[in-house]
């Protein structure tokens, strides 16, 4: 197995540290807003590789972290006259009910900024106590990037770019370096959320909350990392910043992973331009699969744009896949038994083999599924040709509930809905009408079915219902 590495800038054999088990840290939301579809690529993307790795018999324990304590939570709280803590609880909650809608489910622990602040002062005293930390007074503890000589490793560089997430930038005139970075902020308001340290009172900065987090249940050096592309600088080279010089072991991480941008009809989403998607809102117009499809079809890595044009693909996809399940459901006896191995068999087996092949290859899903939509126009065929036998298409059935594991793009529900018997007794009578070549009837009747939220569609096999 492959995978693409930020920190060697190449695809990767994958060999976790401690054999079966993997230790997987994803950077969690800062909980000041409701999360959108970009939010929503990034851990659909890590919620079905971490269910891969399982499926392939990895033990994975997936850490995510939520960050509940930031300048951006308390601007925000100040805006609409609540406490940062009521604040960060509310739209945590909101963002764990859009995971539970998404069906992400694979992250083994959520652990709280707050609920680590122990650890997180723990760091900050040691990097002060081992010459990685100053004090700028009535300010905070920065980390100076000078005395960690490997600073720029992960990025390649020192100085920000275009695509860095530079709102949490810490600007200070009184920084030794430029890209010095906060790990512990002084108090400066009376109601502004702290906590006591031996440094003083204060709050932490944005990345020690992570390298505390981490270091608590994951040890110095774990496996994988994740995380948005825009992170890469300054937030996970801080990390490595930290971390490192704490523990004096390296790597901190042995695979960098980080997801492709999204953009919206090209552009960035931006509440000024109203481009801006949340979970909830797209969840309101289309189910939850469609969105991992769209995700999940697309190389994790890669950059993908999100359009009204997609989104009538995606549609067209699943159902595909929809209908193609529900014919194997209904197959008939097979027309004749030939001698040696079926066309069927020798389909199945191959597709097996070369999905879970291309996934092997740095988690491409775009080629598995390329391999799994050839499989599907194929088997239709013999499915017309009556060649599937019953045993063939529950083993077909039982595969795609496999894939389904781990990806969750199929609604199983729709597939297995059962048919109201006055909807196939319309479809019966519709069928007489056209056996005896009454189209206009027969028309009239697909139409009640129509209206009832059902089509019908001739097959050689006679009427196959769907629900719409």
């Amino acid at each position: 197995m492959k995978i693409y590495n930020t920190l060697s800038g190449k695809k990767d054999n994958f060999k976790p540290i401690n054999g079966k088990r993997v230790n997987l840290f994803v950077c969690g939301p800062t909980v000041y807003d409701y999360s959108h579809i970009g939010h929503a690529r990034n851990y659909i993307a890590f919620d079905a590789f971490v269910k891969y790795l399982r499926s392939q018999g990895f033990n994975v324990f997936y850490l995510q972290n939520i960050t509940d304590i930031d300048d951006k939570i308390i601007a925000r709280a100040r805006e609409k006259g609540v406490t940062p803590k009521d604040l960060a609880l509310a739209f945590e909650k909101e963002y764990l009910k859009d995971m539970k809608a998404l069906g992400v489910n694979g992250v083994s622990k959520y652990a709280r900024a707050t609920d680590n602040i122990k650890e997180i002062i723990s760091q900050v005293k040691r990097l002060k106590d081992k010459g990685y930390a100053y004090e700028i007074k009535e300010d905070g503890i920065y980390f100076d990037i000078s005395k960690f000589k490997k600073y720029g490793k992960l990025s390649g560089r020192t100085a920000l770019q275009a695509e860095d997430a530079v709102t949490r930038i810490d600007y200070s005139k009184d920084k030794k370096n430029r890209g010095d970075f906060c790990l512990w902020k002084f108090k400066q308001e009376e109601l502004e959320p702290s906590w006591k340290a031996p440094f003083g009172e204060g709050r932490p900065g944005w990345h020690i909350e992570d390298t505390a987090i981490t270091e608590k249940f994951l040890g110095p050096q774990y496996d994988i990392h994740g995380g948005a592309r825009d992170l890469i600088f300054p937030h996970h080279e801080a990390e490595i910043a930290q971390m490192e010089a704490v523990s004096g072991k390296s790597p901190l991480v042995k695979y960098w992973m980080h997801v492709g941008f999204l953009t919206v009809n090209g552009q960035k989403m931006s509440k000024s331009i109203g481009n801006f998607i949340t979970i909830s809102d797209f969840l309101k117009r289309c189910p939850a699969n469609y969105l991992r499809f769209f995700v999940i079809k697309n190389l994790w890595s890669t950059p993908v744009d999100y359009s009204e044009s997609v989104l009538i693909e995606i549609r067209s996809a699943v159902e595909k896949i929809e209908e193609f399940l529900r014919k194997i459901k209904k197959v008939h006896p097979v027309k004749s038994r030939e001698a040696g191995i079926s066309p069927t068999a020798k389909l199945f087996n191959g597709v097996k083999v070369n999905f879970y092949k291309e996934l092997e290859d740095d988690f491409n899903t775009p080629k598995a599924f390329a391999v799994m939509f050839e499989f599907i126009n194929k088997t239709n065929s013999l499915l017309d040709q009556n060649l599937v036998s019953k045993k063939q298409a529950s083993e077909i059935y039982k595969f795609f509930q496999e894939i389904d594991k781990i990806f969750g793009i199929i609604n199983f529900k729709k597939v297995n809905k059962t048919i109201p018997a006055a909807i196939k007794k319309l479809a019966k009578e519709r069928e007489t009408h056209r056996k005896n070549k009454d189209w206009q009837k027969a028309d009239e009747v697909r139409m009640k079915i129509e209206k009832q939220g059902y089509v019908v569609k001739d097959t050689s096999n006679g009427p196959d219902i769907k629900s719409l």
